[in-house]
């Protein structure tokens, strides 16, 4: 499906239009999980997630047998200011490494039998330098989103989005900073492991995107301190709720694009999950804004979407037991 949108506003009146999940399957997931053949609640968060995401997928007895993973790349024009530990050159020869399945991110997707997509976003034209200008036009924006929407598979049900993007960190942060509120220092992190005065610089960068630019509408944070990858999976984690596409969040820049949608119409990340605490010390915090826990705490801060597909297999496993184990009275077994 075509994103059907041209402009911001056109983008917030989709998010405004989207629907909720399904009462009655959470309903009928609910009443299944009370027969089947287990104490109440001795399955823990399993499930809550299997149920939640019965919900989104319109039947109580759901499966999950086509999961998909989406990986955005951008170049970010914020690098000039010394913000990263690598240079820009690396987006480019990580996009070839996922391109020829060499990638973390290529592994999980294969354990979890998960169909991989990798987007790369004009990286010859970086945005713009956020400290200067805005970072991407409405039109160059909306293309973003749009490239996100139209790559999302409408056949699948489970999406995980992630990215790569030297400098994108400092990106999220300035655009957690611009919708969650708070200062700089509150929300940049060292990313990809940048010392003491490379994290000083990043802080101070922020800080003068955010004084530079009016960021009171949450998409409009996402236009002027964020990326085209960022743009990207926001746009498609808009549109797997159209599709009724339960998502997984990643880590800290999939949760900051994550959040400007939140920020823009409240519940429209009903349909996602966080996948898992990164190591990226402003994750939590994040998190806990948006009111997700979540499902695994591994210490990864890589990105391009491990931490989500990693808990793919969790939420295959909630799913599994709630759909396939005997109630009660299938398998003989007296309730108490």
């Amino acid at each position: 499906m075509t994103a059907p949108f041209a402009t911001l506003d056109e983008f917030r009146q989709t998010l405004e239009g989207q629907s909720g999940p399904d009462m009655a399957s959470i309903a009928g997931a609910k009443e299944r999980n009370g027969q089947l053949t287990k104490p109440p609640g001795a399955l823990g968060r399993l499930e809550d997630l299997a149920i939640w995401y019965a919900g989104w997928r319109d039947t109580d007895r759901p499966q999950i047998t086509a999961p998909q993973v989406i990986v955005f790349a951008g170049n970010h024009g914020v690098c000039a200011q010394g913000v990263s530990a690598f240079p820009p050159e690396v987006t480019v020869q990580m996009v070839a490494n996922f391109e020829h399945g060499g990638a973390a991110i290529n592994q999980l997707a294969k354990a979890f039998g998960a169909k991989m997509d990798v987007h790369a976003l004009d990286l010859e034209m970086p945005t713009q330098d956020f400290t200067v200008a805005p970072a991407m036009s409405e039109a160059e924006v909306v293309l973003a989103l749009s490239t996100g929407w139209n790559a999302v598979d409408p056949a699948s049900d489970v999406l995980v989005v992630g990215e790569m993007g030297i400098g994108n960190t400092t990106s999220a942060a300035a655009v957690a900073a611009a919708v969650l509120g708070g200062s700089a220092q509150d929300w940049t992190g060292r990313g990809t492991g940048v010392d003491d005065d490379g994290l000083a610089r990043k802080t101070d960068v922020v800080a003068r995107g955010l004084a530079r630019h009016d960021t009171s509408d949450p998409l409009e944070a996402l236009r002027c301190l964020g990326g085209r990858e960022l743009a990207a999976m926001a746009g498609a984690i808009a549109a797997a709720r159209t599709h009724r596409i339960p998502v997984i969040l990643d880590g800290f820049i999939c949760s900051a694009a994550a959040a400007t949608l939140e920020k823009a119409v409240e519940g429209a990340l009903d349909h996602a999950v966080a996948g898992h605490l990164s190591a990226e010390g402003a994750h939590a915090k994040l998190l806990d804004a948006l009111g997700k826990q979540p499902i695994l705490s591994l210490g990864l801060r890589l990105g391009e979407g491990s931490g989500g597909a990693l808990a793919i297999g969790v939420l295959q496993a909630a799913v599994a037991c709630h759909s396939g184990m005997a109630t009660f009275a299938e398998a003989g077994v007296a309730a108490g």
